[in-house]
């Protein structure tokens, strides 16, 4: 796709990296954890300081600043005419989360305004830049949520009501922390969105390449599976009398992973969380509680991995003894990005010197949200030994920098797209 003019007049145009380093940094300061990381689960007091900062860096630049009913923070910078091209992440994290994952989208897109504020250069159309609540589903099920009501994918009133994991509900702790916002969901719609994340896996780095055009994203399959057996005396009980919660727990796990092996391909599984009750020492559960986590770039394949893990839930409740109930916490399908916006991160990356790969997206993001309302793409930056969801998470400067620059590039490049022309 060509470039345009517009863009063709600015090409030796470039962030100010120290600005963006900063500004990770000082983030970064707002609930940091051992080894440098941070834990800012989603509308906490933590994610509450995290959001004032940020917004705040929105008002020096004079953005307006609207914040919606999910607590959704959009700024745009109002020049042209038209839809905005939209940038963006979140700033939320797990709670072993690093300083990287999603604020480093959010302040490079911050960065690429003020760097054209800063050259005096106008695009054709409005620049915003996003944070959308909850990405990381790690207190509010199910991740991306404020993406996806922002494009009205749930409703606000369904969401509003999510409980959290330490029992709080969503509605309430957006008022308590003030980010109840006056506009209205679904949100408006971007003229094309394109997000910058670190990769969050260890491809480019194996590959000794820069920078990754994401081509798609996983689909993804969240369920929680409680089983109840009968809580006993750990040694009077005889192993052929049990109805073990905690051994079928095992079994599950054991499960999925050797379903992920049989697959293959792109099929991963994960248990994630277990818990016990009464979780003793000396005595037979009661209870388990695991999540499943599924996910596949094929939705045909991701099926057949439900199905089975349906099937295996059934047979070994019956062999058991037990009763196993499942509840659905997400389900996204396999999401592929316009290939406009995938030729334009290629593009752009060979032109400023980088080595660039097209790849699937293996986690999640706001972007597959916002693909299904406008052009949409994303630009992977390298994860050292592929960390991420961990203090020790980290990306060479020089890696950011080049990844800030080609966000900007492709953000005015996009403010000149033909959304006619496919």
């Amino acid at each position: 796709m060509p470039v345009g003019d517009f863009r063709n007049k600015h090409l030796d145009l470039k962030i100010n990296s120290r600005r963006l380093h900063e500004r990770i940094n000082a983030l970064a300061e707002v609930s940091p954890i051992e080894g440098g990381g941070n834990c800012r689960l989603a509308l906490t007091d933590e994610d509450k300081d995290g959001r004032d900062l940020v917004v705040a860096w929105m008002r020096e630049l004079d953005l307006e600043v609207t914040i919606d009913a999910i607590g959704n923070i959009i700024g745009t910078w109002n020049v042209g005419s038209g839809q905005s091209v939209m940038s963006g992440s979140h700033i939320d994290t797990v709670r072993t989360g690093g300083r990287f994952d999603g604020c480093y989208g959010v302040l490079a897109a911050l960065e690429a305004i003020e760097t054209c504020k800063d050259a005096n250069v106008i695009p054709p159309r409005p620049l915003a830049v996003g944070i959308f609540t909850d990405e990381e589903g790690a207190r509010f099920a199910p991740d991306m949520l404020g993406s996806l009501v922002y494009v009205g994918g749930m409703s606000t009133e369904q969401a509003l009501d999510v409980v959290a994991i330490d029992g709080a509900k969503l509605g309430d702790e957006l008022v308590r922390i003030g980010y109840a916002g006056p506009t209205p969901c679904p949100g408006a719609v971007p003229h094309a969105f394109v997000e910058l994340h670190i990769e969050q896996g260890p491809m480019l780095e194996a590959n000794d390449v820069r920078i990754g055009a994401v081509t798609s994203v996983q689909g993804i399959s969240w369920q929680e599976v409680t089983i109840h057996g009968q809580s006993n005396h750990a040694g009077t009980t005889p192993m052929s009398l049990r109805h073990d919660p905690a051994y079928v727990a095992a079994e599950i796990t054991v499960f999925l992973r050797n379903l992920a092996k049989d697959l293959g391909g792109d099929q991963v599984c994960t248990v994630g969380k277990i818990d016990l009750h009464p979780n003793l020492t000396n005595v037979v559960p009661a209870r388990a509680t695991l999540t499943l986590d599924v996910r596949n770039t094929d939705e045909k394949l991701l099926k057949i991995a439900e199905s089975k893990i349906k099937d295996f839930l059934a047979q070994i409740a019956i062999s058991e003894g037990v009763e196993i109930k499942t509840r659905e916490l997400a389900r996204f399908e396999p999401v592929v990005f316009d290939d406009r916006v995938i030729d334009l991160v290629e593009e752009i990356a060979k032109e400023q010197n980088n080595s660039v790969q097209r790849m699937p997206s293996g986690a999640g993001h706001d972007a597959q949200m916002l693909a299904r309302v406008c052009p949409a793409g994303m630009i992977f930056v390298p994860s050292v030994k592929g960390i991420s969801h961990n203090a020790a998470e980290f990306t060479e400067e020089a890696d950011l920098n080049a990844g800030a620059n080609i966000l900007l590039h492709t953000m005015l490049a996009l403010t000149t797209l033909d959304s006619t022309d496919k």
